[in-house]
C-alpha cells in the first residue's frame, strides 16, 4: 500500500516497478480536470466541444446502465422523444436510406469498406461511427471526411437550443446523454446536406442502442461476434447475438460473416422470429474466382471478413436502389450444408475495386514508418481482435524482417478501460517477444489542456494510474510464468477463420521485457522515440524522465537500435492519443 502511494505522489513523469512491486490499492481523489459550467451557444467549434463534454459520455453511461434496473425499452422510448423535440419523427430517418452494421470486431472497418465502395459510384455519403481518435467532429462524415469546425459547431448549437427550448421540468432526463446527443445530431446534418445514403455503426450491442430508432434500414449487416461489454450485453456469445440481431428489421435484407455455431443459430433464430431475410456471406477468395485478387486499404488477413461483408452490403444497397453496375453473378457453389442461405457470388466491379483499395481507416492495422521508428497502431479491445492485431503485427515483422547484426528493439505500448479483461489481453501479446512493455493512460498530456476533444470527465488520475500499475503487474507476473513457447499455436478459434491464419510458434523467450509505467502518452512517446521521430519533436524531455534505472538503461538501448517496432494497442482511446502527437495534421 505505502510503495503504491508512494510512486503516485512521486514525479507524475514516469513511474517504474521494481519486480517485486507492491500492490495498487490507494484512494483515488485528484480529478483530470474541473468540469466546465456549461457556455451560453458561441460559435467556437471548442466552446461547442466543452459544452458536449458536460453531457454524459461513454464510460459513466456504462456505469448507469450498469446500475439501473427495468425495461431496456424505455431507452428507444427516451430517444424517439429526444427525436421529436429535436424537430425529427422516426420517419424522417427512412429518407436516409441507410445501411445499419453491428457487431463486436470489425463493425467499424465494415463501415469504412462500405461507405467507401459507395463513394467510389459517385454517391454522396453520410458516415456515423464511434469512438473518435482526434476531433469528435470524426464520428460524423461527409463523403469520407469528418464534416467540418464550423458544419459541427453550426449544427451542435442548433440541436443543442432546440433541446433546450423543449426541456421539461417535471422529466427527470432534460438532455440526452452524449452518444444519444452525437447520434440525434448525425441524423440532423446527414438530412440537412442531402446524402445519398448513411452508413450507421451501432454504438454498444444493438436491440437498444440508441440508433435502433432506424425502423427502414436499406440493408443491416453482422460483422464477426465475441466477447465485449458482458455487463451490458451477457456473459456469453449468445447472448450478445440475441442483441446483435436486434437491429434486424422485417423484410430487410441482412448479411453476416460466419459465426461460431452458438451465435450463428441465435442470428437465424432472430432473423426468423422478425421476418428478415438473412445471408451469409463468402469468403472473399469465392468473389476473387476468374478475375485478379483484391486489394484492399486496410492491412490483416481478418480485413478480409470484412471486406466480404462490406460489398454484399453495398451490392445490395445497390440493387435495392435500381443502380446499374453491381456485380455480374457467377456460379456459386451448393449450400446444402450451410446454415444460412449462401449470399450470392458475383464478380466484384471496377468502382468496387477502388472502394475497397482506398479505404482508410486511421487506427486499425495502421502502420508508420518514420525514420528507424515503424509503428503499429492497433486498437484491439477484445480477446479476438487482440488474437487478430497479434497475427497481423507479427506478420507485418516478418515481412519487414532484416539481415544483420544490428539490434531491433520491439515495444508494447497498452492501455485497457472498462470491464475488459486487461491480463486476458496481455497474455496474448506474450509471444511478439518485446523488450519493453509500456503502460500510460489515455491522457495526452498530465495537465489540463485546450484541447476539449481530448478531456474526460470520468475518472481521476489516480484511477487511470493505479490501473496501469496492475497492468504492469499482470505482465511483471505473465513474464514469471515464463508462457509455454506454444502459446500461440493453438488459439482459440477466430469466428469463421481458417487456421492457415495462424503463425508457427515463437521460440521461447530469450529474455524478459522490462516494463515502465508514464503518466501520459507524451512522456511515454519522449522516451521511446529518444528524438528520433522526425514528426514527434518535444521541446525537451521532462525532468525525472530517466530517472528509474531500467528508464536510463533503456533510452541507450532505444538510442542505438537499428530498428523500433512499436506495437500499440488495447484501446482505441491510446490510439487517438498517439495519433494526436504523431500526426498533427488530424488536429487542425
Amino acid at each position: 500500500m505505502s510503495r503504491a502511494r508512494s510512486h503516485l505522489r512521486a514525479a507524475l513523469y514516469l513511474e517504474a516497478v521494481s519486480p517485486r512491486g507492491a500492490t495498487t490499492r490507494t484512494a483515488a481523489r485528484r480529478e483530470l480536470s474541473a468540469r466546465p459550467a456549461p457556455l451560453k451557444p458561441g460559435m467556437e467549434y471548442q466552446d461547442a466541444v466543452r459544452t458536449l463534454n458536460t453531457l454524459q459520455t461513454n464510460a459513466s453511461y456504462l456505469k448507469q446502465m450498469k446500475s439501473q434496473q427495468g425495461d431496456p425499452q424505455t431507452k428507444l422510448e427516451a430517444m424517439k422523444l429526444y427525436l421529436a423535440r429535436s424537430g425529427l419523427q422516426v420517419e424522417d430517418l427512412d429518407q436516409l436510406n441507410i445501411i445499419h452494421i453491428t457487431g463486436t470486431k470489425g463493425k467499424g472497418s465494415t463501415c469504412a469498406f462500405t461507405e467507401r465502395i459507395l463513394r467510389s459510384y459517385g454517391l454522396k455519403t453520410g458516415f456515423f461511427s464511434s469512438p473518435h481518435l482526434v476531433q469528435v467532429r470524426e464520428r460524423i462524415r461527409i463523403n469520407g471526411q469528418p464534416v467540418s469546425r464550423e458544419l459541427f459547431t453550426k449544427h451542435f448549437w442548433r440541436l443543442y437550443q432546440r433541446l433546450e427550448e423543449t426541456k421539461d421540468s417535471k422529466s427527470c432526463v432534460s438532455m440526452p446523454a452524449y452518444f444519444y446527443f452525437l447520434t440525434l445530431m448525425a441524423f440532423h446534418v446527414f438530412l440537412q446536406e442531402k446524402v445519398d445514403l448513411a452508413v450507421v455503426e451501432v454504438g454498444i450491442g444493438g436491440a437498444y442502442d440508441c440508433t435502433n430508432i432506424i425502423r427502414k434500414p436499406v440493408v443491416c449487416g453482422v460483422s464477426s461476434l465475441g466477447i465485449d461489454h458482458t455487463s451490458l450485453l451477457g456473459d456469453t456469445v449468445e447472448k450478445i447475438a440475441w442483441q446483435k440481431g436486434g437491429i434486424f428489421k422485417p423484410g430487410v435484407p441482412a448479411f453476416t460473416v460466419p459465426q461460431p455455431d452458438g451465435p450463428l443459430a441465435v442470428l437465424k433464430e432472430r432473423a426468423e422470429q422478425i421476418s428478415c431475410p438473412l445471408y451469409l456471406c463468402p469468403q472473399l477468395e469465392a468473389l476473387e474466382e476468374g478475375g485478379p485478387p483484391l486489394t484492399l486499404g486496410l492491412e490483416g488477413e481478418h480485413q478480409r471478413f470484412n471486406a466480404a461483408l462490406a460489398l454484399q452490403l453495398a451490392r445490395c444497397w445497390l440493387q435495392q436502389k435500381d443502380h446499374q453496375g453491381i456485380g455480374e453473378l457467377t456460379a456459386s457453389r451448393p449450400s446444402l450444408l450451410q446454415p444460412l442461405p449462401l449470399a450470392p457470388v458475383f464478380q466484384p466491379t471496377s468502382h468496387m475495386r477502388q472502394g475497397l483499395r482506398d479505404t482508410e481507416w486511421l487506427g486499425r492495422s495502421q502502420m508508420l514508418r518514420r525514420g528507424h521508428l515503424t509503428w503499429y497502431l492497433d486498437g484491439a479491445h477484445t480477446s479476438s481482435s487482440m488474437q487478430a492485431c497479434v497475427r497481423w503485427f507479427r506478420q507485418a515483422l516478418h515481412r519487414g524482417e532484416r539481415r544483420g547484426s544490428a539490434p531491433e528493439v520491439r515495444v508494447l505500448l497498452f492501455n485497457s478501460t472498462g470491464d475488459r479483461d486487461p491480463a486476458a489481453l496481455l497474455k496474448l501479446l506474450q509471444p511478439c517477444q518485446f523488450d519493453y512493455a509500456v503502460f500510460c493512460p489515455n491522457l495526452t498530456e498530465v495537465s489540463p489542456t485546450d484541447n476539449a476533444d481530448q478531456q474526460n470527465f470520468t475518472v481521476t488520475l489516480d484511477q487511470v494510474l493505479l490501473r496501469c500499475l496492475e497492468h504492469q503487474q499482470h505482465w511483471r507476473r505473465l513474464d514469471e510464468e515464463q508462457a509455454s513457447p506454444d502459446l500461440w499455436s493453438a488459439p482459440s478459434p477466430e469466428p469463421g477463420g481458417p487456421a492457415s491464419l495462424r503463425l508457427p510458434p515463437c521460440p521461447p523467450h530469450p529474455h524478459s521485457s522490462s516494463s515502465l509505467v508514464f503518466s501520459c502518452i507524451s512522456h511515454a512517446l519522449q522516451w521511446i522515440t529518444q528524438g528520433r521521430d522526425p514528426v514527434f519533436q518535444p521541446p525537451s524531455p521532462p525532468r525525472g524522465l530517466l530517472a528509474h534505472p531500467v528508464a536510463g538503461s533503456g533510452a541507450s538501448v532505444l538510442r542505438e537500435a537499428a530498428a523500433i517496432h512499436v506495437l500499440v494497442t488495447g484501446s482505441l482511446h491510446l490510439v487517438g492519443g498517439v495519433l494526436k502527437l504523431l500526426e498533427p495534421s488530424l488536429s487542425q
